[in-house]
C-alpha cells in the first residue's frame, strides 16, 4: 500500500462520506504527521449547532492536542474542499506544513480572495480527488433542493 495524497485524500473521503450520513454538509479531512493519520474530522456545525465546526477547525484542535503543541509546521491537512477564509486564517495560526485540498469552492473558497492568507511556509496542493469529492456535495445539494 502507498500511502501517498490519493490515499489520505481516500480517508479524508470517507470522513466526507460520514458528515453526509449525518446529513451534515459532507466535508472530511484527516492531519498527517510523518506518515501516520493524527486527527480525523467532519463537518459537524448542525450537530453541534456551531458555524465553526467545520471539519478542519475540528482536526486542527484534535491534531494540536496529539503533538500536545499548537503548531503543526510538520503536518499534512488533507480536506475533501477547497478551506473557507475562517478555516484558512486558523491553519495560518497553526503554520501547518501543507494543505492538499480535493474540490475548489468556487463560492467561499479561499482562492476567492486577491490575496493569500496562508503561512507564507504551507504548500498548497489542490484537485486531489476533486471530482469525487464533488461528487459527494452535489449529492447533498441535490438532495436539499
Amino acid at each position: 500500500m502507498i500511502l501517498d495524497d490519493n490515499y489520505f485524500m481516500q480517508v479524508a473521503l470517507k470522513e466526507a462520506q460520514k458528515a453526509l450520513d449525518a446529513d451534515e454538509v459532507p466535508i472530511g479531512c484527516v492531519i498527517v504527521c510523518n506518515g501516520t493519520i493524527i486527527a480525523r474530522a467532519f463537518n459537524r456545525t448542525e450537530q453541534l449547532k456551531d458555524f465553526t465546526a467545520h471539519a478542519e477547525m475540528q482536526a486542527f484542535t484534535s491534531a494540536s492536542e496529539y503533538l500536545n503543541n499548537k503548531y503543526l509546521n510538520e503536518c499534512t491537512l488533507y480536506v475533501t474542499l477547497e478551506p473557507c477564509v475562517m478555516c484558512s486564517g486558523a491553519a495560518f495560526w497553526t503554520q501547518i506544513g501543507r494543505i492538499v485540498f480535493g474540490a475548489s469552492d468556487a463560492k467561499r473558497g479561499v482562492s476567492q480572495l486577491s490575496k493569500n492568507i496562508f503561512h507564507p511556509s504551507t504548500e498548497i496542493t489542490q484537485g486531489v480527488l476533486a471530482a469525487e469529492s464533488a461528487a459527494l456535495l452535489s449529492k447533498f445539494f441535490k438532495a436539499k433542493r
